[in-house]
C-alpha cells in the first residue's frame, strides 16, 4: 500500500496554536493541529484551507510550508506523509464543526502544548523543536 499525504494546519493567533482532541479514528485522544487528506488534483494550500473551513469554520489567509513528515501508523496499517503549513490570518472563532471527529479547540502557547500530541505534530517538534515552534509563532 501507498503512503497517503496528509496536510496539517498550524494556525497562530497572539502567539498561541490551535489544537484540537481527535476522536473516532487513529490517534484518538491525541491533540491535533486541523488537517486532512490532501484530494487528487488539490494543492495543499487548498486542501488546507478548506479542511480548516470543514472543521473549525475558519477562513484562512495567507499560508506558509513549515516542514513535512513521515510518520507510520502500524495499528491501522497506514503510511502518512504530512505536509505542515502555517497561518497567521484566520477569520472568525473555531467551531466544533466535526464532533463526531474532535472533541473541540483550544489555543495553547508554544511551551505549553496538552498531551500525547498526534505522531505528526509530535514527531515535527521532536526533529524541530520547540524552539522553531516559537520562532513561527511570531507573523513574519
Amino acid at each position: 500500500m501507498s503512503p497517503q499525504v496528509g496536510v496539517g494546519v498550524l494556525i497562530f493567533r497572539d502567539g498561541k496554536l490551535l489544537l484540537g482532541r481527535r476522536k473516532g479514528s487513529h490517534g484518538a485522544g491525541d491533540w491535533s493541529a486541523p488537517g486532512g487528506h490532501l484530494e487528487f488534483g488539490e494543492s495543499p494550500e487548498a486542501c488546507a484551507q478548506r479542511e480548516v473551513l470543514e472543521e473549525t469554520g475558519l477562513e484562512l489567509g495567507k499560508l506558509h510550508n513549515a516542514a513535512f513528515v513521515s510518520n507510520l501508523f502500524p495499528e491501522v496499517n497506514k503510511h502518512y506523509i504530512t505536509l505542515l503549513l502555517v497561518a497567521h490570518e484566520s477569520q472568525g472563532e473555531p467551531q466544533l464543526m466535526e464532533p463526531e471527529k474532535c472533541e473541540g479547540w483550544q489555543w495553547f502557547e508554544p511551551n505549553a502544548l496538552p498531551q500525547p500530541l498526534f505522531a505528526p505534530l509530535r514527531t515535527w517538534i521532536e526533529r524541530d523543536g520547540v524552539t522553531y515552534l516559537k520562532q513561527l509563532a511570531r507573523p513574519h
